[in-house]
């Protein structure tokens, strides 16, 4: 029998060149063509060249999903090899080919180089003021908005002997790009990233070996990102500084074994004018190409407006190694050319993105041409700029050399759009003038789903496609408008991002600036990294706080989701501190305030001790964009703030419930027993209180909304003797609404599991299959290829309104296709067990998922026809299946042509209600039978 062990990966990267964990993470996965294969014992063996730094020795254990290195402690800037022997239950071992690892700086006094800046004028200030009423806002042109050209460093250096070895260090206030000797270096985008800089900053470690020659020259170019540029639904600007830096340091190591340092210092050169004469992330970007300065990280260059920089004493201690995937160009899409009615000439990427235009042009010296981008056109096909806002322009702009063809590509923006209005450009252009990038972090495709119905198939293309738009650097709410880390929306989708992509890593790294953000009482903000323009004061809620419930909340549901997608107990440890100051501050504000309306009422002693348990002050979210009271369907207009007001006096205590009932339970896999009993018996009070506040005697409450329903009975708040009351309640309020759906941001990602954990599937698929408004099949149905923010988007009469049309939150439906309509759910922590369990309906005559988990590939494939069930089945070694066989009569279930009973691998659990339940081992399995009833 064949045994093997592959994808060795360090911090779920395969071979990272630059980390600084003092424990990294070692995971690998088994490869066997016996089934039930288990891992029995393993060892790692880990060196320096050839010598062994640390042997765990055979440890008897099936973990291979994140073996923490346990040895002596890594040496910073230093290349370290690896790899695994393993023995399986069958009595086979097997070694590993090798893989790697290098550090970075392990201690941040190794860092010798010094912050540098170019001698430059200040960014300016800009805090909008904030308009819910987006028609209010004033548009300006780009010509109007006060922006600064990207700045320049460069520092020239001789080396006099041959180089075996040599890594960059390097990172900026604000976004660049580093040259050598005229050579662009690695493939990363936007680097360093979007964290909280002051707290938590990232730098980057690159390979220069091969650019190195005897005279060298290193030269960076510095945009204002995320750092000082504009961000956030004002579009407010200096977030962290108004002036752009530069930090670098090159660790050269010599054939002859000698190593030296090159550092920014004070023998560095800077200039604050550039080609890129604007450059902004919510703005656009400019280029002049006549001011190109070719050769300026070549050695001996020599341009005008050159001076010596600024040495900059800023506090180190934000330094961090990049953890994670660096934004990259992951797909790249030739456009169509089209001429729109009122004459101008569009691109159409065929696909609404995150990225960036290239262009190709000949034209004479002076020619300006611009790009504007936007996802949607009106109805007619003409050019709509959807998304209102007084900066959101979303243009870039390239002045000609008129020097043969020309290559322009924005370095320092990205936009979210499907279409792309050319002006200027000589003549019509051809599709092969234009290169759509396509740009999100670099997360490795894990998931795929599909379906007998090419509508459903289309709306988790819509959904991959809306998660790739907003995973680049940090999780976003939307592309275009507010480019912002929204914590609520990052909840709502992480369950499904999971499924789609290997998002550990990411979600690993956004988690640092959520803990790094968190306020000293407890609060988690609403947005991370914390931009300017949503501090209380700046936004028109009333109470404003920081946080918000469901918001806030992310502290605790993304590391549990974490938890269950990959098995990593670790990311539950790092962060508990975390959530017990976020339940903290609940319990002290539920205690200590009373709503406005109360606070002058004689309360007896029961009403007081209920409102010490209810969170009920301040401003909330509430249950976001719930649709009846949010949305007007005849004109498309959206009152943002509508289904806030209504919902936020009791949704908050939902979720005080529901966050301090999962830390009790993290609390108790933590082996925190005395905060588990404490967490738990908050929680049974905080039940307690809701059930006097919210429920009446027949299980009802006041609120007369789905969403509100689905949170109540989805957290378990509803007394159980009154739950069928609650449901039906539910239903009616489904049949009301036109058998349509009507919850929003927090409730949706529960509404169909409510429904079927209640014993109403088919009402659940009759959801899923609607394409009315709101839907999802109506988006579907209107031609969208990403999540909208708002249902009606595109009214039934093809006129589009000015919303997002790259939202993820509404694509939290991804998480039910794969574990219902496929049948694929992790039943323990990393799927070491996977529970398949296919939900069906008529409608759907065959399924199938693939998940790439941390023990390998999983996949459910079935089909029904003619009143018989076909299930494919695989297993990765090292992990087993719990599987339900929808109405299965056992005895004549086969597998592979033999009767269950007697396959390799298959055990009968049992029967549930005409379901037959087996369990397997590790393998590829196939079912068949004729289903009954």
């Amino acid at each position: 029998m064949n045994l093997s062990v592959k994808q060795l990966m360090c911090n779920r990267q395969i071979d990272p060149l630059g980390i600084d964990s003092r424990q990294p993470k070692l995971s690998w996965i088994l490869d066997s063509d016996e089934r039930a294969t288990t891992q029995a014992a393993y060892q790692i063996q880990v060196s320096i060249q050839s010598e062994i730094v640390w042997d765990s020795g055979k440890v008897s254990s099936d973990s291979s999903t994140g073996v923490a290195y346990t040895g002596p402690a890594l040496r910073s800037l230093t290349a370290y090899t690896w790899h695994v022997t393993v023995w399986d239950n069958h009595g086979n071992s097997a070694q590993s080919e090798t893989a790697c690892f290098e550090t970075a700086f392990m201690d941040l006094s190794e860092w010798r180089a010094q912050w540098v800046e170019p001698v430059q004028e200040p960014a300016f200030e800009e805090i909008p003021k904030f308009e819910l009423d987006f028609s209010k806002v004033e548009r300006v042109p780009v010509e109007e908005i006060k922006m600064l050209p990207a700045k320049m460093v460069r520092r020239e250096f001789v080396l006099h002997k041959p180089v075996k070895k040599a890594r960059l260090y390097a990172t900026a206030h604000g976004v660049y790009y580093v040259e050598c000797n005229g050579r662009l270096i690695g493939d990363q985008e936007l680097a360093p990233g979007h964290t909280t800089y002051h707290q938590y900053l990232e730098y980057q470690t690159y390979d220069i070996t091969d650019a190195l020659l005897e005279q060298n020259a290193i030269g960076m170019v510095i945009g204002d990102g995320w750092y000082a540029g504009k961000n956030g639904i004002t579009g407010s600007s200096t977030q962290y500084g108004n002036t752009l830096a530069a930090l670098f340091q090159m660790e050269i190591e010599f054939e002859d074994g000698t190593k030296t340092t090159i550092c920014s210092d004070e023998e560095c050169q800077g200039s604050e004018h550039s080609s890129i004469y604007y450059n902004d992330l919510y703005v656009g970007e400019g280029h002049d190409a006549i001011k190109e300065q070719p050769g300026f990280s070549t050695y001996g260059f020599r341009g005008e407006g050159w001076q010596a920089v600024q040495i900059k004493q800023y506090d180190m201690s934000n330094l961090h190694a990049q953890y994670g995937e660096p934004v990259r160009v992951i797909d790249r899409i030739t456009p169509k050319v089209i001429v729109a009615p009122n004459g101008d000439v569009l691109l159409d990427a065929g696909q609404v993105l995150t990225g960036r235009t290239l262009m190709r042009v000949q034209a004479p010296r002076g020619t300006k041409i611009s790009l504007e981008h936007t996802e949607i056109l009106t109805k007619e096909g003409n050019y709509l700029h959807n998304i209102i806002g007084r900066l959101c322009k979303q243009e870039d702009t390239y002045i000609c050399k008129g020097e043969g063809v020309e290559v322009f590509l924005p370095k320092f923006t990205f936009h979210g759009f499907r279409y792309v209005r050319v002006k200027g450009y000589p003549g019509l252009p051809k599709p092969e003038d234009f290169e759509i990038q396509v740009l999100h972090s670099d997360m490795r495709i894990s998931g795929e789903f599909s379906c007998s119905d090419p509508r459903i198939n289309q709306l988790q293309h819509n959904i991959l496609w809306s998660q790739k738009s907003n995973m680049l650097s940090i999780p976003t709410d939307c592309p275009q408008r507010e480019k912002a880390g929204w914590t609520g929306d990052a909840q709502i989708f992480a369950p499904t991002s999971c499924f789609n992509m290997d998002s550990l890593s990411f979600w690993t790294s956004w988690l640092r600036s959520v803990q790094k953000d968190q306020q000293p009482d407890g609060q988690i903000p609403n947005v991370v990294p914390y931009l300017k323009a949503y501090h209380p004061g700046l936004l028109p809620m009333p109470d404003q706080t920081h946080c918000s419930a469901g918001w806030g909340d992310a502290a605790l549901i993304v590391p549990w989701t974490l938890y269950l997608a990959y098995g990593d107990v670790s990311i539950l440890a790092d962060h508990y501190d975390m959530m017990k100051k976020w339940i903290g501050y609940i319990r002290t504000t539920a205690a200590e305030e009373l709503p406005k309306d109360m606070a002058d009422k004689n309360l007896s002693e029961e009403e007081r001790e209920v409102q010490k348990y209810l969170w009920n002050t301040n401003f909330h979210f509430g249950d976001w964009l719930t649709p009846s009271v949010s949305f007007n369907y005849d004109t498309g207009d959206v009152d943002m703030i509508a289904s806030a007001f209504k919902t936020m006096d009791i949704v908050p205590t939902c979720f005080y419930a529901f966050s301090t009932q999962l830390l009790s339970k993290i609390a108790g896999i933590l082996g925190k027993e005395e905060d588990a009993r404490y967490y738990d018996a908050l929680q049974q009070k905080v039940l307690w209180a809701f059930q006097k506040a919210y429920v009446d005697d027949s299980g009802l409450i006041d609120t007369e909304l789905q969403g509100i329903y689905v949170l109540a009975l989805e957290f378990g708040l509803i007394p159980k003797a009154l739950e069928n009351n609650a449901v039906e309640r539910l239903l009616a309020l489904i049949r009301q609404h036109g058998n349509k759906l009507d919850t929003g941001f927090l409730s949706t990602p529960y509404l169909l599991d409510i429904l079927q954990k209640k014993g109403h599937l088919a009402e659940a698929f009759d959801l899923l299959f609607q394409d009315e408004c709101p839907s999802w099949l109506y988006e579907v149905k209107m031609g969208a290829t990403t999540i909208w923010e708002a249902w009606q988007a595109v009214l039934p009469d093809g006129t589009p309104t000015s919303v997002s049309y790259n939202h993820y939150a509404f694509g939290c439906i991804g998480d039910w296709l794969y574990r219902n309509v496929a049948g694929l759910e992790a039943k323990t922590p990393g799927y070491q067990t996977t529970c398949v369990k296919p939900e069906l309906d008529e409608r759907i005559t065959f399924a199938k998922a693939t998940l790439d988990s941390v023990y390998g590939p999983i996949t459910v494939d079935w089909k029904t026809n003619g009143g018989r069930m076909t299930m494919r089945l695989s297993i990765p070694a090292n992990a087993s299946a719990e599987v339900h066989l929808p109405r299965a009569a056992g005895a004549s279930v086969t597998e592979s042509g033999r009767l269950i009973q007697e396959a390799a691998g298959v055990a009968i659990a049992g029967n549930i209600d005409g379901t037959a339940v087996i369990t397997v081992g590790s393998g590829n399995y196939e079912f068949e039978y004729s289903m009954a009833g």
